[in-house]
């Protein structure tokens, strides 16, 4: 789970609010010094967490709050607005040139993500209907150029280089130009990085960005080093005019010191941030999204974002079909699975689902492995056993556990799981039935 001991700590605090009938400032004031502990321990920035505190403990012993019938709710609304606020309020977009094209300048320290989310971003922006162009500016680092090369391939974006014993101020001119002429819209030009921030790195960055005059420096930071990042982005600003920051392996970040912090201390937005690997993991960032998934209040647009950009429609309208006049099958079943895992990592989706605190999400003991299990025993079944599951009998099952590398028990669960789940649909179908004969009921999955 994202900012896993933050989210935990908040939460239980402010859920010991929730039950009372009447607020003290006493009870508000110890509310707020766990609150205080629970930031610092996530290493959000000391300045930052002392007026977070201020502000909130402020609003919360107000007149409002204190006379109303349910003050706790009212603190945890107070704190969702604030944590919203220090986060940036609202999403941080992308300026687009008026006259194309847009020239996007991606910096930072090696190490972060810089090169694989320039082609991350390349993706998303074509995605939108955008013409990118990725551009090999990072001459020093052994293989970059062939780095941006492969990822660009993956995602389809045409990448520019020049080779590694050019002048990057001139391969990024260049590519500006090679861009108007073959109709790039966007230019995401991937500078060098260093180990740590020097003068040379810095002077090279700045005469890029005299001569494409860029209309967005976006800084990548990795949001696990937390203050570490803050510093590195306060640097960068300093000498480059940020803005804005991509936040990388946010997915893996159990804190949130850099994501509460950035904001507050340089004054920039985090306009995406990396939730994994693969070239299609990356998100526009929102604030208010953020700070209820923080709170456990779910984050349910995000999801439907989500559902509408991988679900295919059609499919699910012929899955409803089939479990209507109960012909659902193993296959139909390993291509829901298919589309589930294009939606993320099961943790991340389902803390999506407002409701589903850290608590909840400890004792549902998510693990993407069992899906991968599932779906190794389906692929081992003929396709008469995919659609007659009943013709599995003992040496069936024990073939099966073989192929797929699991166990009979294995297999033996799955089986029942899946018998179960006909049987509850035959219920709810027959409930419908009834009920609509009757004219009272409708079951709504159904209708």
């Amino acid at each position: 789970m994202i900012f896993e001991g933050l989210a935990e700590k908040l939460q239980g605090t402010l859920g010991k609010l929730k039950g009372k009938g009447k607020l003290s400032e006493k009870d508000v004031k110890a509310a707020m010094r766990e609150v205080k502990l629970a930031l610092l321990e996530a290493d959000v920035n000391f300045k930052v967490v002392k007026k977070f505190v201020k502000n909130v403990r402020e609003r919360a012993v107000g007149k409002e709050v204190m006379e109303s019938l349910t003050p706790g709710q009212h603190v945890i609304k107070i704190v969702n607005e604030e944590l919203t606020k220090l986060m940036g309020e609202t999403e941080s977009k992308i300026e687009f040139a008026s006259t194309p094209p847009t020239v996007i300048m991606m910096c930072g320290l090696q190490g972060a993500g810089k090169t694989t989310h320039t082609a991350k971003l390349g993706k998303l922006l074509k995605g939108k209907g955008k013409r990118p162009l990725l551009v090999a500016c990072d001459v020093y680092r052994p293989a970059a150029v062939k780095q941006l090369q492969r990822v660009g391939e993956q995602v389809e974006v045409p990448v520019f280089s020049m080779g590694v014993k050019q002048n990057p101020v001139d391969i990024a001119k260049a590519s500006v130009e090679h861009a108007k002429k073959h109709g790039n819209d966007v230019v995401i030009v991937d500078t060098a990085g260093r180990l740590h921030i020097d003068e040379q790195l810095m002077e090279e960055l700045q005469n890029i960005k005299s001569e494409v005059d860029p209309n967005e420096i976006l800084l990548v930071v990795d949001a696990m080093t937390g203050q570490d990042a803050v510093n590195v982005a306060q640097s960068f600003n300093e000498t480059l005019e940020i803005s804005g920051v991509i936040l990388t392996k946010l997915d893996g970040d159990a804190r949130g010191g850099a994501a509460l912090s950035i904001r507050s201390v340089v004054e920039k937005p985090i306009k995406f941030v990396g939730m994994g690997e693969k070239l299609d993991q990356i998100e526009t960032f929102h604030p208010d999204r953020m700070s209820s998934r923080i709170l456990g209040m779910g984050d349910v647009l995000s999801l439907i974002e989500k559902a509408e950009a991988n679900l295919d429609a059609k499919k699910a309208m012929d899955l409803e079909k089939k479990l209507r006049n109960q012909t659902f099958t193993f296959d139909d079943f390993l291509d829901q699975l298919e589309q589930m895992k294009n939606l993320g990592p099961l943790d991340q989706i389902l803390e999506m689902i407002p409701g589903v605190n850290s608590k909840q999400m400890k004792k549902l003991n998510v693990d993407d492995k069992e899906l991968v299990k599932i779906e190794a025993i389906i692929q081992s079944m003929t396709k008469e056993e995919r659609q007659n599951p009943s013709v599995i009998d003992g040496s069936r099952r024990k073939r099966i556990a073989k192929g797929s590398g699991t166990t009979i028990q294995d297999v033996n669960k799955l089986l029942k799981q899946f018998k179960e789940t006909r049987k509850m649909i035959k219920r709810f179908s027959s409930m419908e039935k009834s009920m609509k004969k009757k004219g009272k009921f409708k079951m709504p999955f159904f209708g």
